[in-house]
């Protein structure tokens, strides 16, 4: 044991879960996962808000599988390894909108920061200018931090509150193995679109668990990777993320899926203004809440109360984006240039520099 956690811990050990990552996303887009989106955080909260009757956009409902295994895998490595720990009061109310603007930026470009890298590897353009946004995003937060932004330091917490996103996760696994024909129509799954390709859930839950597992035990975090390479020209975890991309780009190429452009791509579109800004958004967000969006299952399959409310607001933010219509449309019908995408995505990067400039003194007791 002590010398798989020494591994996962060094270098070569984040170079391999990038590497893991990446075949395995791109495996699951074989088996059936929506094109360029074998993983997406984002994407895969908004189908469970879907399936669970928060939005009515009927081609993305579906429990994804991979967000339950995420949590779960990451549990199951806590339990092993004794990091598992209860803790909250970190500003829940604030992580709570943090991830409700990170899922309307990530929603404007359509995909979280796993996908930008899988878009790429799979050979969309569009994810380049995203990208662009996401580094530019972190870069802002990392000057908050500089300067003293702090959301304060969360404390030790009953067990009941680090079992609750877990538990949660338990529930949503259920439902999807019952699928219980209740009066209101709940569960949705839909019959088309993205929220229809999926691959076999046992499939689909094994391969997470084993990334959940993973990532927990190399702190795995594409904002911590841009964050570390801006504040403290630290590498290790940016590495992993090369790893990620790398292993992806392989694996379309094995598979027949990579396919070079910017128009057509698949669940994408060419709106640049909107795929830098939602990612300036979200890499904002991500930043000032300390963890992109799979760190923060992560985070709570450990035990982090606050990470589980990042979640649930990103959950909550993904049913906005589709019932006041601020979600990109795949190509080729592109959002205009000023809609409420557009509307929205302002309003989220004010809010989180508001929240940048006010919380730049330390929170104690």
């Amino acid at each position: 044991m002590k010398r798989l956690h020494d591994f996962l811990k060094s270098r070569w050990g984040i170079v391999s879960a990038g590497l893991l990552i990446g075949i395995l996303a791109s495996t699951l887009q074989k088996l059936g996962n929506p094109k360029n989106m074998g993983i997406c955080v984002a994407c895969f909260e908004r189908d469970i808000a879907g399936s669970l009757g928060l939005h009515r956009a009927s081609t993305v409902q579906y429990i994804r599988p991979e967000i339950i295994g995420f949590v779960f895998g990451a549990l199951i490595a806590a339990l092993l390894f004794r990091e598992y720990r209860a803790r909250a009061g970190s500003a829940p109310i604030i992580r709570f909108m943090l991830g409700f603007f990170a899922m309307v930026g990530a929603l404007a470009f359509l995909g979280c920061p796993w996908r930008a890298l899988l878009r790429l590897a799979g050979g969309d353009g569009n994810a380049i200018v995203g990208l662009l946004g996401l580094i530019c995003g972190v870069g802002i937060g990392v000057l908050f931090i500089r300067s003293g932004y702090n959301l304060g330091r969360s404390r030790d917490a009953h067990p009941a509150v680090g079992a609750m996103l877990p538990l949660l996760m338990l529930g949503l696994l259920l439902l999807l193995i019952i699928k219980p024909i209740l009066p209101s129509g709940v569960p949705f799954f839909s019959a088309e679109g993205p929220g229809s390709q999926r691959a076999n859930y046992l499939a689909a839950l094994g391969i997470a668990v084993v990334i959940g597992f993973v990532a927990q035990r190399t702190r795995f975090c594409t904002m911590g990777a841009i964050r570390d390479v801006i504040l403290m020209r630290d590498f290790h975890l940016g590495s992993g993320v090369v790893a990620l991309l790398v292993g992806a780009f392989i694996m379309n190429l094995v598979y027949g899926q990579f396919h070079w452009g910017f128009a057509g791509q698949p669940v994408a579109h060419t709106n640049q203004l909107l795929n830098f800004g939602g990612m300036l958004l979200a890499g904002l967000a991500f930043a000032l809440a300390g963890g992109c969006p799979g760190r923060q299952l992560f985070l709570s399959g450990e035990g982090d109360g606050d990470a589980a409310v990042f979640v649930l607001g990103m959950i909550v933010g993904a049913a906005f984006a589709h019932n006041f219509t601020t979600a990109g449309t795949p190509y080729p019908n592109n959002p205009p240039a000023w809609g409420w995408g557009t509307g929205a995505v302002l309003v989220g990067l004010v809010f989180c520099l508001a929240l940048g400039f006010l919380m730049r003194r330390s929170v104690e007791g």
